[in-house]
């Protein structure tokens, strides 16, 4: 990715000191090109200096993202970025935290933004039965509705899922002949839920949990079982900021360059090479996201 405007002018001068942010031991290089299919680059963290956090990726070769969309406000200012920025694309949906706003008018406003060449996915979307914040009456019927736009648009799906597997997959079998490719972003849960995904011909995203001892110990105990052309990875930056790193960093802000320390992790519990992890989950998601047609 090559971080130019629209304009095709380089970036502010203020670049100058783009790595300033992240300390000598965290700057690591992917050994090939990587797609981070979830990072949240329209949260205010990034507000103030996005340029040099895409700077940061380019330098660790983390050459294409794609930026989640939660709700129709952060889609369209997802989609706005993919168009000053190269290497950007965009998914669209309305996360289960706030499926009780869905509505007709939300509905057509998510259906014309599924029509923008830089929007790849409908999502996020899915069913969260961790916190409730919409009842799981109002998440399953967002989700059925978005469901249906995945296949009117023809677009894949990029799939939210907290403690909510067995209805998750009650539906996604129920849609599986009509809609295209889904992937379950941010996968954390256990093995029988990871099979039935895969059994459906689902893909799976891994993220930063995989390196916390805490949380996600039980993750490399199946991450074999994963095949590595149904495997993506993502930061699902500002969150979830690997615990795997060799030093500080300042505040808690995760961001796309820090994605090559999740596929070393990947790579170190599948006994495999950081580069073969790292080229086939970038071939993966460009197919995925049908980002050659692009």
């Amino acid at each position: 990715m090559t971080v130019q405007t629209s304009e095709e002018r380089p970036l502010a001068a203020s670049s100058d000191n783009f790595d300033d942010f992240l300390p000598e031991a965290l700057r690591f290089t992917a050994p090939t090109e990587l797609v981070d299919i979830g990072a949240n680059l329209t949260h205010e963290s990034f507000s103030r200096d996005l340029e040099a956090v895409l700077q940061r990726a380019n330098a660790a070769n983390v050459t294409t993202l794609i930026l989640t969309g939660t709700d129709l406000e952060h889609a369209e200012q997802a989609a706005a970025l993919c168009r000053r920025f190269p290497g950007l694309y965009a998914t669209a949906g309305l996360h289960p935290h706030d499926a009780s706003h869905w509505s007709s008018s939300l509905e057509t406003a998510m259906r014309d933004l599924h029509r923008q060449p830089e929007v790849v996915a409908v999502g996020e979307c899915g069913l969260d039965f961790n916190r409730n914040f919409s009842s799981p009456t109002d998440q399953e019927r967002a989700f059925e509705a978005q469901l249906g736009l995945a296949v009117e648009s023809g677009l894949p799906l990029f799939l939210h899922e907290r403690d909510a597997g067995r209805r998750m997959l009650e539906i996604l079998r129920s849609w599986r002949d009509d809609i295209s490719h889904a992937v379950v972003h941010c996968f954390t849960g256990e093995r029988d839920t990871l099979h039935g995904y895969l059994d459906l011909d689902l893909h799976i995203g891994l993220t930063g949990w995989l390196c916390d001892e805490r949380r996600g110990y039980h993750l490399r105990e199946f991450l074999n079982d994963i095949p590595l052309n149904r495997l993506m990875v993502e930061t699902d930056c500002p969150y979830l900021l690997p615990r795997n790193l060799p030093a500080k960093l300042k505040g808690r802000r995760n961001e796309p360059a820090l994605l090559p320390w999740i596929v070393q992790e990947i790579a170190h519990w599948r006994d495999t090479d950081q580069a073969e992890v790292a080229h086939a989950t970038a071939e993966t998601a460009r197919r995925f996201f049908r980002l050659e047609e692009t």
